[in-house]
């Protein structure tokens, strides 16, 4: 195979966010993608009627507007458009009306009961300096660049949310609230970060929305392919990579994949030590993950839902804290905590006229190959009666059938391996740098690496500028944006 600068394995958000950053340096750069399209995590698709058009894996895309390095990019000249809700997210109780994350701090607050002033005085000063430090928040540990801020977050991130709950929070709703945004963490609520990913995504809430592309998470795929191809980078898909010699000659190869697939693939040229590390990496529960075609919008209880992109069905924070726990002690809970997107109703494009879309997921054992679909539909049926009646498809993805699709969800895990404390900024393996391998030419640059899962592409972004330091010795990109 012809000779490149730099060869980069896996087209998700994460590796084609690594090309565009090597191309930009005026590298010659080349992607390979096992599957027949680009896009990982990152792809829409007719999965249960023709007309109907489903996000696969990722939706929702807070974290992508607030993306340090996506923000350089020209995502809306090749064809994003983000629809924002005129609610992020809703959150119905079992009494009361639900508990609203609106754009405002004071409108949220208004719904939160006795915990109003709190909420406002807490999420005040980290939202004013936001843009500062979400650039730290989304990159490897480091000193930060804006300390203040940054420490300001930290103190309430490394916490675990039951202590947040317990100690901030004196009213259910509020509790709620934070459960629900905390427990996209995939871990138990007792344990330590989980408040980081509250605080964050109601953050994010606040201060970019809770959005997704008009037409589908694959048009955000479209726009970053279309970049790669401006920037000169080759994507060449049905190309699965089974070893280093599936692989041109390259100063630097560049790998969005799980830590194991990376020891696997690179097995002859890693060191056994470090290969061994990368084999310890762990990975936490699985999701399943169902998507429907409706022959009308959800049939909400409260009428607040219906302006929500995103709802969080689960109850008070208590229920929630159990059926996470559940999860990692190995039991598929009966009243699984479910996060609900529907998309049709702030963007036609989903659906045939008249018609919707919605899909949801929980959190289930890892590599798990239960069918969760009734107990799902149940968690909608107690907070929406009479939703059965309007589904005319379905379509469901196993935690074992997610694995399947997509080889960087092993066991169905969607985070990229567990981003508890000990893995959050330490992935992979604890090594100071972590991007590099003790191969000058090998880099890590999936979500295995900090900051850790969701579409943002910093991961591949700080590879990217990694492998340009130490493998072509260069400090800036030739030309192009810069984070």
């Amino acid at each position: 195979m012809t000779r490149v600068d730099a060869a980069v394995v896996g087209s998700g958000p994460n590796g084609l966010a690594a090309a565009i950053e090597l191309a930009h340096a005026g590298l010659k750069v080349r992607v390979f993608e096992a599957a027949a399209s680009p896009g990982g995590g990152a792809r829409t698709a007719e999965l249960t009627l023709p007309g109907f058009q489903h996000d696969v894996c990722s939706a929702v895309h807070p974290l992508a507007v607030a993306s340090p390095f996506f923000s350089t990019l020209p995502l809306s000249r090749h064809g994003v458009e983000w629809v924002h809700p005129p609610l992020p997210l809703a959150h119905p109780l079992e009494t009361g009306p639900p508990v609203l994350l609106e754009r405002g701090i004071a409108a949220t607050a208004a719904t939160l009961g006795p915990d109003a002033g709190t909420y406002t005085c807490l999420m005040e000063p980290l939202l004013e300096g936001w843009k500062d430090w979400v650039r730290d928040a989304l990159g490897p540990l480091r000193w930060p660049h804006h300390p203040t801020g940054f420490a300001r977050f930290g103190v309430l991130a490394l916490a675990s949310a039951v202590r947040v709950a317990s100690h901030a929070f004196t009213g259910s709703r509020g509790r709620a609230l934070f459960g629900g945004l905390a427990a996209h963490s995939a871990l138990p609520l007792d344990k330590t970060p989980s408040a980081a990913f509250g605080w964050v995504l109601a953050l994010a809430g606040h201060a970019v929305g809770w959005p997704f592309p008009r037409g589908g998470a694959g048009r955000l795929t479209d726009a970053l392919v279309a970049i790669c191809g401006e920037a000169g980078a080759r994507i060449d898909c049905e190309r699965p990579i089974e070893s280093m010699f599936d692989l041109p000659p390259a100063r630097a190869y560049l790998f969005d994949v799980t830590p194991g697939q990376l020891a696997r693939i690179a097995s002859d040229v890693l060191p056994h030590r470090y290969q061994r590390r990368l084999e310890r990496f762990r990975h936490g529960p699985g999701s399943f993950k169902v998507d429907w075609a409706l022959s009308e919008p959800i049939p909400w209880r409260d009428e607040e839902c219906c302006h929500a992109g995103t709802i969080h069905l689960g109850g008070s924070f208590e229920e929630i804290a159990r059926a996470e726990a559940d999860v990692w002690d190995g039991r598929h809970p009966d009243r699984p905590f479910v996060l609900l997107a529907q998309p049709s109703l702030f963007d036609p494009t989903r659906a045939p006229t008249g018609k919707h879309t919605a899909w949801a997921y929980c959190h289930v054992v890892h590599g798990s190959a239960c069918d969760m679909t009734a107990a799902i539909e149940a968690q909608v049926e107690r907070f929406a009666p009479g939703f059965r009646d309007c589904v005319i498809a379905r379509h469901s993805f196993s935690a074992a059938e997610l694995s399947g699709y997509n080889a960087n969800y092993t066991g169905g895990d969607i985070t990229g391996g567990v981003m508890d404390l000990g893995q959050l900024f330490a992935r992979p393996v604890g090594w100071r740098r972590p991007y590099e391998t003790p191969v000058e030419s090998l880099y890590l640059c999936s979500a295995s690496t900090p900051p850790g899962g969701g579409v943002h592409g910093m991961c591949g972004f700080h590879a990217a500028r990694a492998a340009i330091r130490r493998s072509f010795r260069a400090c800036e990109p030739r030309f192009g944006p810069t984070v």
